[in-house]
């Protein structure tokens, strides 16, 4: 059956910016999905997702005008159900049949198929296939209730009686299979061939397509419209990176605003502005914020990073004089900075320390108190671990910088910008004279701030910024806010990652359950707190080993090691690459399958056993060679556990492999004798500890 290209174009006003990548993807596949489902579209039909401010449109190669027509086996039931003794149709087949839009005449040509308990009757027929018009009309339907909006708007049709709901109002639809029209109906628009170009810039309006394929290169001549998502995104980067180097600088790196601009235009023309250089002694992150938040700009910085009083403008239009669109842009751009200015200078007015007492009426959580009882807590555990880690100027900078973390919060410019908390405490504290680890952790107590950020700069960030994050984490776990599901809304994913990778990177002196010892500690006066070390111990742990996995661990190396709960995190690498080297050796596997099987045997014992061996009750001479093989190894596996060589301290084990076999072929652990049965359980655990220091190896067992 031949089969020709297909478009289809919903033109409406202009959709949300942030949404419209994900809506252009979402709704041309949608369409290909649902046609080739009805067999309309071929396996290896080929999607083209156009999405501008203005359209949603999908190009379909391979679509056919009626699908083929499609077997259908209905089952219908037993013979000795459908038939009577002279093979005769019975009423309850004859219901089903008319049912089926069939009748007694096919009742001969039922086929019979035994289901292994009885003969069946099945019913087969062949069902037509759909023609384009009903096929695209389901497609495009389903096309728009998948569409990811969560908010829709509802809307007047001309006839003034009728009323619609869709995220923008729509006005008109284009639906060409090659060059033929597809006769569909929604949101109140009939299709056709029509549509509308750029809105001042259009050669001619309406833009009129003779086949489907002619789409993006005549919306391009006679709509002035880029009508490719990527495509105009792929000419504005072009033209930013041009009209750059003509400045003498760079563009921000910026993707996510390089999206919503491309959502913005149609047509884009890259310009240059300017601003006053008095505005440049505003810290740039302000600067930046305000011009890529309130307007779209792009910010141009020197080679340094250091930004310029430049700054890069997509526009819509393309006039043969731009210098109006420049001015004015120049012009909207000046009381934005002048504001920003502004801020800054009475925010400097008062000290970062003169506003902490302020922090005592924003309420953190009705449950944790104020962000003022929150700051104490945090500078409490700041003082404990700077305590830990070397005490003197390290906790009292830590504290100190814990005591002055929040306070910007209460400054001008971060109630206009929270993503400048911490930045602005920052330079604020610089202007107070502080010192400038105590300035710079400030900012870094926030970081790591999503996977990939930087960590915290110096040791006095280092302390805050884990004091911060188990401060949350113990009191969100202490009253019971447990992520659950796809629901964390207090990031507490992210603060155990933080605290990982702060705890791992840093390669810090710190257990792991001692730290959630001191920062539950700091609860103590909360009314209704109740530590959760466990469960919390349990989520970090988690985290830990999903962590691991991503970097690519295997799950067996990432459980044998994360399973023992090593409470300094800074080991893991290495235990990690002791593990992989261990698993590498011939006698790896003999020996996790036998620390399993001695894992076992102890689980069932009722009472723990210890580790400990009388001699004079060493009988056979297996179980004889297995403790003097541990007397021999076990010193040798400690002293290199003890400097941290975990891979000697387990290769060393390889020596076990002999005596091990040996002793599970000779030896039963279970003996009559209470005695004898006791020492080599303690035999075994004994062994089972040395197994199990670095990792447990019986997780490496098949």
């Amino acid at each position: 059956m031949s089969s020709k290209n297909l478009l289809v174009e919903l033109f409406v006003e202009e959709l949300p910016p942030k949404a419209l990548k994900k809506l252009g993807e979402v709704f041309a596949q949608t369409l290909a999905t649902s046609l080739k489902n009805a067999g309309l579209a071929a396996s290896t039909a080929v999607t083209t997702a156009y999405a501008s401010p203005r359209r949603l449109a999908a190009h379909v190669t391979e679509v056919a005008a009626v699908a083929a027509d499609k077997p259908v086996v209905q089952k219908l039931m037993p013979v000795a159900v459908g038939l009577d003794a002279a093979g005769n149709a019975t009423p309850a087949l004859l219901k089903k049949l008319t049912a089926l839009g069939a009748d007694a005449s096919c009742v001969p040509n039922l086929r019979r198929e035994n289901d292994g308990k009885a003969d069946i009757l099945f019913y087969d027929s062949l069902a037509k296939g759909a023609t384009l018009s009903e096929g695209l009309q389901k497609a495009l339907e389903a096309a728009l209730a998948a569409l990811p909006i969560p908010k829709v708007m509802t809307y007047q049709l001309q006839d003034g009686w009728s009323s619609v709901n869709f995220v923008r109002p729509a006005h008109c639809l284009v639906a060409l299979h090659g060059s033929d029209i597809v006769p569909l109906a929604i949101l109140g628009l009939n299709s056709g061939r029509e549509t509308h170009g750029h809105r001042f810039e259009a050669a001619v309006d309406p833009v009129v397509f003779a086949n489907a394929d002619e789409y993006a290169a005549k919306l391009a001549t006679d709509g002035a419209v880029i009508a490719s998502f990527a495509e105009r995104r792929a000419e504005i980067a072009r033209q930013l990176a041009a009209a750059a180097a003509q400045a003498g600088g760079k563009p921000i790196d910026d993707d996510a605003l390089l999206d919503e601009v491309t959502a913005l235009v149609e047509r884009p023309n890259v310009l240059v502005g300017q601003f006053e250089e008095e505005f440049l002694a505003v810290p740039q992150e302000c600067l930046i914020l305000t011009m890529k938040a309130n307007q779209k700009y792009f910010p141009l910085l020197d080679a340094a990073g250091k930004l310029t009083n430049k700054f890069l403008v997509v526009s819509n239009i393309s006039p043969a004089d731009a210098s109006a669109v420049i001015g004015g842009n120049e012009r909207v751009v000046r009381p934005r900075l002048a504001d920003a200015k502004f801020f800054f200078d009475q925010d400097r007015k008062k000290s970062l320390e003169s506003r902490v007492i302020g922090l005592s009426k924003v309420v953190y959580h009705n449950k944790l108190g104020t962000q003022g009882e929150r700051v104490q807590r945090v500078a409490a555990i700041a003082r404990a671990i700077g305590e830990h880690l070397g005490g003197g100027e390290l906790t009292q900078h830590a504290e100190q910088a814990a005591v002055l973390a929040k306070a910007d919060l209460l400054t001008d410019m971060v109630g206009e910008f929270p993503e400048l908390q911490g930045i602005m405490g920052r330079y604020y504290a610089q202007h107070d004279g502080l010192n400038a680890d105590v300035a710079d952790a400030i900012e870094d107590h926030y970081k790591p701030r999503f996977a990939g950020d930087s960590l915290p700069r110096g040791l006095v960030g280092t302390v805050v910024a884990l004091a911060d994050k188990l401060e949350t984490l113990v009191g969100m776990f202490g009253i019971g806010q447990i992520p659950t599901g796809d629901r964390d809304p207090f990031a507490l994913r992210r603060h155990a990652l933080g605290t990982i990778r702060m705890l791992a990177e840093g390669n810090l002196d710190l257990p792991l359950n001692s730290l959630l010892t001191v920062a539950g500690g700091a609860f103590a006066a909360v009314e209704g707190f109740k530590s959760a070390d466990a469960e919390l111990a349990d989520f970090i742990y988690d985290r830990l080993a999903g962590s691991l996995r991503e970097q690519g661990y295997t799950a067996q190396e990432v459980d044998a090691v994360v399973s023992q709960r090593p409470q300094r995190l800074g080991d893991i690498p290495k235990r990690l690459a002791a593990v992989r080297a261990f698993a590498a050796l011939p006698e790896a596997a003999a020996l996790a399958a036998a620390n399993k099987r001695v894992g076992n045997i102890l689980k069932k014992v009722e009472n723990p056993v210890e580790p400990t061996v009388d001699n004079a009750l060493l009988r056979e001479a297996p179980e004889i060679a297995l403790h003097d093989a541990l007397v021999d190894v076990v010193p040798q596996a400690d002293a290199a556990f003890v400097t941290g060589d975990y891979a000697e301290s387990l290769q060393v084990l390889a020596a076990l492999r002999a005596p091990v076999d040996a002793f599970f072929d000779g030896v039963m652990v279970n003996a009559d004798d209470p005695a004898l049965r006791a020492n080599r359980l303690g035999l075994l655990a004994k062994l089972h500890v040395a197994m199990n220091k670095v990792a447990d190896i019986s997780k490496l067992s098949a």
